[in-house]
């Protein structure tokens, strides 16, 4: 079975030198294209200077043509750029895997457009350890409902952009949903001043960001006399990467629809 073609998008950056490795070191997918933005410093320059394995592999700024090589675009860049690379996708017919974070609802309605024309891989969080907590994470909240208080923390690096990040949104919508409500109705994002007393059914959230904290995540479970504490630290974006990689490889060949990792990994149901 040939390998996977894959084209990287954002490959100057942190994340997308991670999939490229990735990329390069999976003997089931090959580094086809790369791209990042015009006027980056690593536009025109050859991939193998950022991943060995990818040499020979000139970094673009052309949607179009790095998918006219590739079978899969892989995506975690910015918000903007990922609904340009995924209209270039549906143009192309090639399926797209989004780890990008910090959608708007409307920009999230456009991907769930995209995903009748073309397959997509779409999820907050690619770290196959990450998935295990959410199962934890609907476990306890099954168990313990309303009586217990969720919170959710979550520290990253100093460069990110967007808050909570969407893993934290997505463990407190797993919480929410697990004890039949939802962050709309009860979620509480900031806090600031005479509050009053916490609203019985609440889900918060805490943010921190500072140096290169790649990402962790804690959910507090919090009721009388004890708390019980479900925690996710990653030390590499390797993680993230290797489950991207995955991720495409399975995509490949599917029918286009909205799929997310509990489908990539067979947890669905």
């Amino acid at each position: 079975m040939s390998a996977v073609r894959l084209a990287i998008a954002g490959a100057g950056g942190r994340m997308g030198r991670a999939l490229l490795e990735a990329g390069s070191s999976d003997a089931g997918t090959a580094i086809a294209a790369a791209l990042d933005v015009a006027g980056s410093p690593w536009a025109g320059r050859d991939a193998g200077e950022l991943a060995p394995g990818a040499k020979g592999v000139p970094i673009g700024s052309d949607p179009a043509a790095a998918l006219a090589q590739a079978d899969v675009l892989v995506d975690f860049t910015r918000p903007a750029g990922t609904l340009a690379h995924l209209a270039a996708c549906v143009a192309a017919g090639k399926p797209i895997v989004i780890g990008t974070t910090g959608f708007e609802p409307g920009q999230v309605a456009t991907i769930r457009e995209a995903a009748r024309a073309v397959p997509v891989v779409f999820a907050p969080n690619f770290a196959i350890g990450v998935l295990v907590m959410m199962k934890l994470v609907d476990m306890a909240s099954r168990a313990l409902g309303p009586d217990y208080d969720v919170e959710v923390f979550e520290l990253h690096h100093k460069l990110k952009v967007d808050a909570p990040s969407g893993t934290a949104l997505k463990l407190g919508e797993v919480a929410a949903g697990a004890r039949g409500t939802s962050l709309g109705k009860d979620g509480v994002f900031a806090r600031h001043g005479a509050t009053g007393e916490r609203k019985a059914g609440t889900l918060g959230f805490s943010v921190a960001r500072g140096g290169d904290a790649i990402g962790d995540h804690t959910v507090y479970f919090l009721g009388t006399g004890e708390r019980i504490e479900i925690t996710h630290r990653s030390a590499s974006r390797a993680t993230y990467a290797q489950g991207a990689i995955r991720a495409a490889k399975w995509l490949h060949g599917r029918a286009p629809g909205l799929y997310d990792m509990d489908d990539v990994l067979g947890l669905r149901g």
